[in-house]
């Protein structure tokens, strides 16, 4: 800066606004409220004093209503929040998101000597932050799949730009593992997904439930590669380790949406004006180019002995200038198809024609699985048929043999010549049909024996 200018009153407030944002963007500070003044706007102001110095302490409505309980004068509170300067009166204050009343416990005290010693190594320098694509083809979340926060994010994503690819990698969001969980997850999506950015989501809940993002390992892992993080953990009011690591923090998840994809409707508006505008301009310095080129060619045909070479020349030049002005337009004009071409990617009809495309395939699928099915159950009944049909006694019968029964009890099957007497009548059921018959005579077991039946058949 050069010591001999003057600078305004307002500029100098302005610089030094700019300073001390930049250095405190965040900030706890402890004391007692003294001063404090309630009006009916909803805001709070107070001055946060210890015994050598004083601060000047707003806390709006909005965050007003996050707190525990009502502030009052002798408190001892900490404040979490920004230093800004009112350039009016060029004075500082401190703007607060909130109020600890507890002031800073052990949880507290590992959080900001975790968060100062990450700050000094440069883990949270801005200048380190990798950018944002403007319009992600493809978003990777890791949250649980269960969380209101999951839902949040999809039902804004979807309500301002349909059809947007978004994958969910479930992880624990809270408990001792969560965050070697979510380490193992980035790096993982890393060296295998092809992703536009990844966003950490999870709802709100106490310092005990997000404290497995205030990891230090997870801030590493957050810092690693190239493809940008979005942190969005919890409300407006909680700030952890991995909102600072992370490229962009956003209050909530739904504001992670906002935040990452543009309205589709308006992209498509800006798009069709800025192709309107391009052309008007194009046409504009087509007509310009045209009249300078007509008064000069008017001049040249005015002069008492025009050259032939510069005419000729005139000519040329002409038309080249045309050549150019068209290639240019016809380089811009590509642009603007490849942003439509884009756009009508995203849209819902091409994911419902290739749903559409992956359920006929599946019908076919199943149409041949349920043939397949049908054909090996009838083999299966062939093949049981068969073997029942080789134990059958219909099958024994029409070999020759016969099963011999009591004529007046049928249910009686005659093994033995012992089950019988000479003049009992008997029924023999054959292959085909029937003979009744009478027991002329018994013979011993020996007489009748299977072999004996054979070798007489023999």
């Amino acid at each position: 800066m050069d010591d001999n200018r003057i600078l305004k009153v307002s500029e100098l407030t302005a610089n030094i606004r700019t300073l001390l944002e930049g250095c405190y963007p965040f900030v706890r500070v402890a004391g007692e409220i003294s001063n404090l003044s309630q009006p009916a706007s909803g805001h709070l102001y107070f001055t946060l004093k210890d015994s050598h110095a004083q601060l000047r302490v707003v806390l709006f409505k909005m965050q007003r209503r996050y707190l525990a309980k009502e502030p009052r004068n002798g408190m001892e509170v900490v404040c979490l929040g920004r230093i800004s300067v009112y350039e009016p009166r060029g004075e500082y204050q401190l703007i607060a998101d909130t109020l600890d009343f507890r002031g800073a416990g052990s949880l507290q005290q590992s959080f900001e000597a975790l968060k100062a010693r990450l700050a000094a190594e440069g883990l949270f320098d801005q200048a380190q932050k990798r950018p944002l694509p403007f319009l992600p083809g493809h978003i990777t979340l890791i949250t649980s799949p269960q969380g209101a926060a999951l839902h949040d994010f999809l039902r804004v994503a979807r309500r301002r730009f349909p059809g947007i690819n978004i994958a969910i990698y479930p992880v624990a969001v809270q408990g001792e593992q969560a965050a070697s969980a979510m380490v193992a997850a980035l790096d993982q999506i890393r060296s295998e997904i092809q992703t536009d950015v990844l966003v950490l989501c999870r709802g709100g809940g106490s310092t005990e439930d997000l404290w497995a993002y205030n990891d230090e390992e997870l801030a590493r892992a957050i810092r690693r590669g190239t493809v940008p993080v979005v942190s969005a953990v919890g409300h407006e009011i909680d700030f952890t380790i991995a909102d600072f690591a992370a490229d962009l923090r956003a209050p909530t998840p739904s504001a992670a949406a906002e935040l990452l994809l543009p309205e589709q409707s308006a992209l498509h508006k800006a798009v069709s004006t800025y192709a309107a505008r391009l052309q008007r301009q194009v046409e504009h310095k087509l007509n310009q180019a045209d009249r300078h080129l007509h008064f000069a060619w008017q001049r040249l045909r005015a002069m008492p002995h025009p050259v032939e070479s510069l005419l000729l020349r005139v000519d040329q030049l002409r038309n080249n200038l045309e050549r150019g002005f068209n290639r240019q337009l016809e380089v811009q004009v590509q642009q603007v198809t490849r942003l439509e071409q884009r756009l009508q990617a995203c849209s819902p009809r091409h994911a419902l024609t290739r749903q559409g495309n992956d359920l006929a395939l599946l019908e076919n699928r199943l149409l041949r699985a349920g043939e397949n099915i049908l054909l090996e159950n009838e083999q299966r009944l062939r093949r049981a048929l068969a073997v029942l049909q080789a134990v059958s006694p219909l099958a024994t019968l029409s070999r020759g043999y016969a099963v011999a029964r009591k004529k007046d009890a049928p249910q009686t099957i005659i093994r033995s010549a012992a089950q019988v007497t000479p003049g009992e009548a008997l029924e023999l059921l054959l292959a085909a049909g029937r003979v009744e018959c009478r027991v002329e005579a018994t013979l011993p077991d020996e007489e009748a024996s299977i072999g004996s039946i054979l070798k007489g058949t023999a």
